[in-house]
């Protein structure tokens, strides 16, 4: 009798307890271990490549004498330090499209596919709740990983940005910094997700994936100049450039009357009497616009917020149809 009173080996119940606590926890990290460990070799590599790099340009450029020297008196380290951002930067490019396709895309696809969606749904675990699991851990890994490298590689950009001469609007800087970085691959991960769920074949879906983020990155390019008004400056024709685009990246040049009216560039350039053209037309101004330094911030923020308001939509879309579709 005393021996039915004891109830069950201490054991057992520590076993079954740290295996109920995990749940799906434990099933994310077992499924996907080779994309986690992937992604956490990838952001510790990276992230010291990037600090190594960083060290490196900056005992070069004192080396060569600056912040005392000008750009062009530095002989070749600016450019040796500007070809090593230019490559890293590039390395970091293809994050987004590697999340969308490799861990968005065969998401929920492989599990339809291979039938594992329909064995979860045997082990007393309500649909919902797994696919809200499986998007927790692939945007997640995608936040966590473009954080860590985006945040590092703007701190290395800023710390040389005065001599490498790559501006903040080129791709190379914007895109690969925080926030941009980060929403940048939440929106290629959530369309790769989407994409999965309707295409239910892990393949087709990482090709298809792969086209869409490229055509619709593309787009996201073309219209970053429009998502803040750019400031305009005007100096005498033929004069140096004012002082304040050294603090901005000009983005057009025009030539302007005394009155304001603004003309292209090259008018009266192909004219065979320039001067008196332009004195015909009362051109006296040349006219630039250009974004300052500080409006870097606000395009990035509002680029980021369009992008993650369209991963949102995909999500809730992917969730919806999940839910409703056949295991």
């Amino acid at each position: 009798m005393s021996t039915l009173t004891r109830g069950p080996a201490p054991q057992d119940v520590t076993y079954t307890e740290r295996r109920r606590v995990r749940g799906l926890a434990w099933l994310m990290v077992r499924q996907h271990r080779a994309v986690l460990i992937a992604c956490a070799t990838a952001t510790l590599i990276g992230a010291l490549w990037m600090v190594h790099e960083r060290s490196v340009a900056l005992d070069a450029l004192h080396a060569a004498g600056w912040p005392a020297k000008p750009r062009d008196d530095m002989g070749g380290a600016p450019h040796r330090i500007g070809t090593s951002f230019a490559r890293v930067a590039a390395y970091l490019a293809y994050l987004p499209f590697l999340f969308g396709v490799f861990v968005g895309a065969p998401l929920i696809a492989s599990d339809h596919e291979h039938g594992t969606a329909r064995l979860v749904s045997t082990q007393s675990v309500p649909r919902m709740r797994w696919v809200l699991w499986k998007l927790g851990f692939a945007l997640t890994l995608a936040v966590v990983t473009t954080g860590i490298l985006g945040g590092v590689f703007g701190w290395w950009w800023r710390s040389v940005r005065s001599v490498i001469g790559t501006s903040w609007l080129d791709a190379t800087v914007f895109d690969n910094t925080f926030p941009m970085l980060i929403a940048l691959t939440v929106f290629t991960t959530s369309l790769g997700i989407l994409i999965g769920v309707l295409i239910r074949r892990a393949v087709a879906a990482m090709v298809v994936t792969f086209f869409t983020s490229a055509a619709a990155l593309l787009v996201a390019d073309h219209l970053r100049t429009r998502l803040a008004t750019p400031r305009r400056t005007a100096g005498p024709l033929g004069g140096e450039h004012p002082a304040v685009l050294s603090h901005g990246v000009e983005i057009d040049q025009w030539v302007g009357t005394a009155s304001g009216k603004v003309y292209g560039w090259g008018t009266c350039v192909d004219d065979a009497a320039p001067d008196a053209c332009r004195a015909r037309l009362g051109i006296v101004h040349s006219v630039w616009d250009y974004f300052g330094d500080d409006q870097m911030a606000t395009i990035q923020w509002t680029a980021s917020g369009l992008l993650l308001g369209a991963a949102a939509l995909m999500v809730v879309l992917a969730v919806w149809r999940a839910r409703r579709q056949a295991l």
